[in-house]
């Protein structure tokens, strides 16, 4: 059973969720120093045991032999869903497979509740997780987002970030998706609960200055309709063509605006003739 628990509120604990720890054979949790606070406010007496990244390989034959025996095992994160940027896939995958059940119990989630407070489009939504913690990595993956955004995609996207990371992964989307809008969620249900929001250059001067605490979230709108002119096609078609045959360039540049293919393709055959 994959339980979800609070993200800063202990009051939003569900008395299902409550009820399956109760009942559970065994606990699995992220970090059982974390969660024996969680259990303690609510007087839950059971087994615990770590699972986390670095041995749910490990711990998976053992839990399929308690499921297959009817027991009952139940998986916690630190905070929220789990599996959501949290681990328990693998044993997920690994139960499925085999035939055995598989259950959750809904709760507080920091994603969803930073996209409805955002004032941005809810749907449709994309989320991300984290964005890779260097920057060449982080570039390219929001890079890659936006060639998608060029040949059609309109999602408001959703993120999380560390504290330490903040203020230069919002530098890095400004300079990338431009003067979006988006929104900086952060401690979501606990006393110091904030949503800033504002375009991605102000938040990011923002954060730049002010230092970030806490679990945080970012969300980004989606980008506007845009509509190539001729001029910016010629302008990518030139710079592809330099280290690209007319075929290639042709289907980067039809990918990165959205553009039909047999307009690209004029436009290339105008430029090289001419």
């Amino acid at each position: 059973m994959l339980v979800s628990t609070p993200i800063g509120n202990l009051g939003d604990m569900t008395p299902r969720a409550v009820a399956a720890l109760r009942a559970a054979d065994l606990v699995l949790c992220e970090d059982t120093r974390t969660s024996a606070r969680l259990l303690a406010a609510y007087d839950i007496r059971v087994r615990t045991a770590p699972l986390h990244d670095h041995n749910e390989e490990g711990r998976i034959p053992g839990v399929l032999e308690m499921l297959r025996q009817g027991k009952r095992v139940a998986v916690i994160s630190d905070a929220g869903m789990p599996l959501v940027s949290d681990p328990g896939f693998r044993l997920m995958r690994a139960a499925l497979a085999e035939g055995l059940p598989v259950g959750a119990l809904p709760g507080a989630n920091a994603a969803m509740l930073a996209l409805v407070l955002s004032g941005l489009p809810p749907q449709p939504f994309l989320f991300h997780g984290f964005a890779p913690p260097r920057q060449a990595a982080r570039s390219r993956l929001f890079q890659g987002l936006r060639a998608a955004e060029r040949a059609g995609l309109a999602a408001t996207t959703i993120w999380y970030e560390a504290p330490h990371r903040l203020a230069e992964t919002l530098a890095d989307m400004a300079e990338v998706f431009g003067p979006r809008p988006a929104a900086v969620a952060r401690e979501l249900t606990k006393r110091f609960e904030e949503v800033r929001r504002g375009s991605l250059a102000d938040l990011a001067a923002h954060y730049a200055q002010a230092e970030a605490r806490g679990e945080i979230t970012i969300v980004v709108g989606p980008a506007p309709e845009e509509v190539a002119d001729e001029a910016d096609v010629d302008a990518l078609l030139r710079t592809a063509l330099e280290t690209l045959s007319v075929k290639e360039a042709v289907a980067q540049v039809t990918a990165a605006t959205g553009l039909a293919r047999r307009t690209v393709y004029a436009r290339a055959l105008g430029l090289t003739q001419g």
